[in-house]
């Protein structure tokens, strides 16, 4: 007899299991040739039918062969449970179940020698969202008149560029009483108070990039809404940076600094400016740790954009030759503003710690007058690629370190110098228009936010777990993927509608918020419009304890 080998992998070791019905299979091939993750195959089993022939019991045996479909027993190529097998199955034959009795976690340690990675989002749930536990509970009335949604003008602009004091403005009358400027102020940009947060070509397949320049240049030459979207780390295709559609992008440049000398080439051609300047010093999905984009999403578009070859790219997990706050405004901030001739916004975007404070603390004090913007990072942002125990256990919630930082400005009478904008889980369950709003009554400008735009796309996966597999390049739905069998699965134009549709049902669900508390503009810091039914919560965050 074989040994019994106890150590190999099998289905009960995984994740996920594929659940088989063979007598509903028609053989189509359908989920086999649809299952980017080869975590099913087709094979022949031998099965033995017992039969009697005669008045008498006389068993006899017929062996035949059966094609099947089987799952595959590897800690490379295993279900991801996205379940595009049930949706391309014409007779719900096929399905993934999540096992509870998963060995993975070990076992990939144990065979791989290496740590984990994946993509996606964190998977330890906390008991309940802090922004769940708040409520909008100020409601104007007979004393304080609300206003009509339906009917009010309302003004949902949130600045993006440094915003001076009434006493630094360089303003004085002339011999006709006019206002003149005596000197260039600050450049500001006044757009809307979502942007669809940093996420790279590399990262997203050109499809997916696609859809997203199409929704931003359509919200904002047919519907009137100025939303931007960030270019993420990585640099863009010199077409946009050449086209006028450039003004609706806020370019970023992060630690590995790739992609950027495309962009320097590029200025002498630019007919527009781009949006902003956002430097990324780190994100809230894994803070202190560099992003990872992994070779097999290197594609040859790739490797020319950031000027690479095809390998793994690393970001180290901050800017190398910084020191100190001071150092970045002076190098970092004074070059891309010098770069641009101070016409273009320079903002920085940090990860949430319990640091978060100091920082904003020092930028805040900066003499220069040109930091354009604090973009805070919270630890349920998604992520391309990260190792697991990185996303797991590293970070910090958003909404107590914006209230903290918001509060720290109002001590020092600066609140609304540098616009504080935020993310890190918001639209979690879907309602990005609610999140949004209780953080600005938090003390948030705006707020930025990318893995909701995936979920607007198709994106399969969730918080429990499963798929989650952006890191790989297999991404069944075309988002995270630069394999072109897989990218043509997405339909950019789809896509982008649904971008569109998204903002115009959230533009009108801000004006439902903001009436009934009776504000025409967004109400940056009125945190005596929330209430919470968690005393803690609301204790922390200086708002109103309800029961």
């Amino acid at each position: 007899m074989e040994t019994v080998k106890v150590s190999n992998v099998t289905a009960n070791d995984l994740p996920w299991k594929i659940i088989y019905d063979a007598s509903r299979c028609t053989m189509c091939g359908s989920c086999v040739a649809t299952c980017s993750f080869r975590a099913i195959k087709m094979k022949v089993e031998r099965r033995r039918t017992v039969f009697s022939e005669g008045d008498f019991p006389d068993p006899q045996s017929r062996f035949s062969a059966v094609p099947v479909i089987s799952q595959v027993d590897s800690i490379r190529d295993y279900c991801r449970g996205c379940g595009m097998c049930e949706k391309v199955c014409p007779n719900d034959a096929i399905h993934p179940v999540r096992n509870p009795d998963t060995r993975h976690p070990i076992i990939t340690r144990c065979l791989g020698g290496d740590s984990i990675k994946r993509g996606g989002r964190k998977n330890l749930e906390g008991s309940i969202r802090t922004l769940d536990s708040i409520r909008v509970g100020r409601i104007s009335q007979m004393t304080d008149p609300s206003l009509d949604a339906q009917r009010h003008t309302f003004d949902l602009l949130a600045p993006f560029g440094r915003i001076l004091p009434p006493g630094k403005l360089p303003f004085s009358p002339n011999q006709d009483n006019e206002l003149v400027s005596n000197e260039a102020t600050p450049p500001v940009n006044w757009i809307y108070p979502v942007i669809i947060g940093d996420m790279s070509i590399g990262a997203l397949s050109w499809r997916m990039w696609e859809a997203m320049a199409m929704a931003t240049a359509y919200l904002n030459e047919e519907c009137g809404l100025p939303v931007r979207m960030s270019s993420g780390e990585g640099g863009v295709p010199r077409r946009l940076l050449r086209s006028r559609y450039l003004k609706y992008t806020i370019l970023q440049i992060a630690s590995g600094h790739f992609g950027w000398n495309r962009i320097a080439t590029s200025m002498p051609d630019m007919i527009e400016d781009p949006a902003g300047i956002l430097i990324k010093i780190g994100q809230g999905a894994k803070p202190g740790d560099g992003g990872l984009l992994q070779a097999g999403k290197v594609a040859e578009h790739i490797q020319a954009i950031r000027g690479v070859p095809k390998t793994d790219l690393l970001s180290p997990p901050n800017h190398q030759g910084l020191y100190s706050i001071e150092e970045s405004v002076q190098k970092m901030f004074l070059s891309m503003n010098a770069a641009f001739k101070f016409r273009v916004p320079v903002a920085i975007k940090v990860a949430a710690s319990s640091t978060s404070v100091s920082v904003f603390n020092n930028l805040v004090r900066d003499p220069y007058n040109i930091v354009g913007g604090f973009f805070l990072d919270g630890i349920d942002g998604g992520t391309g690629a990260a190792h697991e125990v990185s996303l797991d256990h590293t970070g910090h919630p958003i909404a107590s370190k914006l209230r903290d930082c918001y509060l720290a400005a109002v001590s020092q009478g600066r609140q609304g110098q540098i616009p504080l904008w935020a993310a890190g889980g918001l639209g979690k369950t879907g309602d990005l228009a609610a999140d949004a709003f209780k953080m600005i009554c938090l003390g948030a400008n705006g707020v930025f936010s990318g893995k909701l735009i995936l979920q607007m796309a198709g994106c399969v996966g969730n918080d429990m777990g499963r798929c989650n597999a952006c890191n790989t390049g297999l991404c069944p739905v075309g988002i995270t993927t630069q394999e072109p069998p897989l990218v043509h699965r997405l339909d950019p134009e789809r896509v982008a509608q649904n971008i569109v549709n998204y903002f115009l049902a959230m533009d009108q669900e801000f004006k439902k918020l903001m009436a009934p508390i009776g504000n025409s503009s967004l109400p940056v810091g009125r945190s005596d419009a929330l209430i919470s039914t968690d005393r803690a919560i609301a204790d922390r965050l200086q708002i109103q304890h309800v029961c």
